[in-house]
């Protein structure tokens, strides 16, 4: 198996381009920190997470900050079928596999291929999954790049090239925001527009039905902007946990917008976009008593998650965009983070 190479040592790295400073932690290619300016010049940390690259090796079960893979969501039962061949993933999530298996993208070692300095400060990190690596097929090469683009940009370029087998391959990135500061209490009063008139509504084991649900006169329409709290009682379960198809509308740098979040405390606002068919809205409902960075203690819902991604259970859903990637192929997901204050 080894090249030759010393395995990669997880470590912590900067971004900071004087308005927007990122740190991250090539330990699941993971934002750790990010620090921007509330409409008064005040800087905070707009995401949850640790102090130590040990917690989140060994306390990570909320996926703060990482990249997922190499199939984010869950797969029903584990199981799916590819070129008449059935696999079989570790169950990890209820009766289903989620985000990759017991050791997806997120608890590995990933390689520093590249660093850049300068006005549009970047990171490349690396990660080669190796077949049967989970139970899932074929050797995979995956990049994930994230880059300062302006004093207002944060961009996040994932590719992902299969060697020699067919396979699918749906990554996301699993930041959890608050934009009033990590520390702040709960999101409940968050202004939140996702750019998605429908759902995917799932099952009591939270696997889509198949169907497409439009969001109006529901819990779940955040077409114009409103609270995080004000349905999320309606919501059956503990919050919002769930897939949003995005509609084609407004471009910016060839990516649809996916979602503007904004806490009223700080005016500080996150514009979303992304070139995936959805998001995963997720308000931390199964976030209980976790000790996070600075000594915080984040509860239900102290954070939000705009997962941008291929549909859950795609692999098993005829009728769901194709997450199959073939060999030689090229799998790539962007996402552009927008910060301002208004």
């Amino acid at each position: 198996m080894s090249t030759g190479a010393a395995d990669p040592k997880a470590e912590k790295f900067e971004l900071d381009n004087g308005t927007i400073r990122v740190t991250l932690t090539n330990y699941g290619a993971a934002i750790t920190s990010l620090y921007v300016p509330d409409k008064h010049g005040n800087v905070a940390d707009v995401v949850l997470g640790f102090d130590t690259i040990e917690a989140y090796v060994n306390d990570n079960a909320p996926y703060f900050g990482c990249i997922v893979g190499r199939v984010a969501n869950r797969i029903k039962e584990g199981k799916f079928n590819l070129n008449g061949e059935e696999y079989t993933l570790p169950i990890n999530n209820g009766p289903n596999s989620l985000h990759g298996g017991n050791k997806g993208f997120d608890k590995v070692v990933w390689s520093v291929v590249e660093r850049k300095d300068g006005e549009k400060p970047s990171i490349t990190f690396k990660y080669e999954s190796h077949d049967g690596e989970e139970g899932y097929p074929g050797d995979v090469i995956v990049t994930a790049t994230y880059i300062l683009t302006s004093s207002k940009t944060m961009r996040l370029d994932m590719e992902a090239v299969p060697k020699n087998k067919i396979t699918p391959i749906n990554l996301a990135q699993h930041t959890y925001w608050n934009l009033a500061g990590h520390n702040s209490g709960n999101v409940l009063e968050h202004l939140v527009q996702i750019s998605g008139s429908q759902i995917t509504p799932v099952d009591e084991n939270s696997i889509p039905t198949g169907e497409l649900l439009p969001v109006k006169d529901t819990a779940f329409d955040f077409t114009s902007e409103k609270k995080v709290g004000s349905s999320i009682r309606e919501v059956p379960g503990l919050g919002y946990d769930h897939n949003y198809v995005l509609d084609s509308g407004e471009k910016k740098e060839g990516l649809k917008h996916v979602a503007k979040v904004k806490d009223p405390s700080s005016s500080r606002v996150l514009n979303l976009w992304t070139d995936s068919p959805g998001v995963q809205f997720y308000t931390a409902n199964y976030v209980n008593g976790v000790a996070g960075k600075g000594g915080a203690v984040y509860e239900k819902h102290s954070g939000l998650c705009l997962e941008t991604q291929g549909f859950p259970n795609a692999i098993n859903q005829p009728n769901f965009p194709s997450i199959v990637v073939l060999p030689g192929d090229k799998y790539k997901h962007s996402m552009l983070f927008e910060f301002s204050a208004e």
